[in-house]
């Protein structure tokens, strides 16, 4: 599923996060939603959440 969807985010869910400093390489980071940083409903980049470890990403994709 697509993380550009706020709506589609749920706390607790298992998402592929990007990193700032793995945009240009793409590198993905598995972890599960702890905060959802994003207030506005769309973002084109993705959603951009903090993972119950405390890494801050933009989903690029909901498991």
């Amino acid at each position: 599923m697509n993380g550009t969807k706020r709506s589609n985010i749920k706390i607790g869910a298992t998402v592929l996060v990007v990193q700032k400093q793995d945009q240009r390489t793409g590198k993905l980071t598995e972890g599960i939603v702890a905060k959802i940083l994003t207030n506005s409903s769309e973002h084109h980049h993705g959603i951009k959440v903090m993972l119950d470890n405390g890494i801050v990403g933009r989903v690029k994709e909901i498991k």
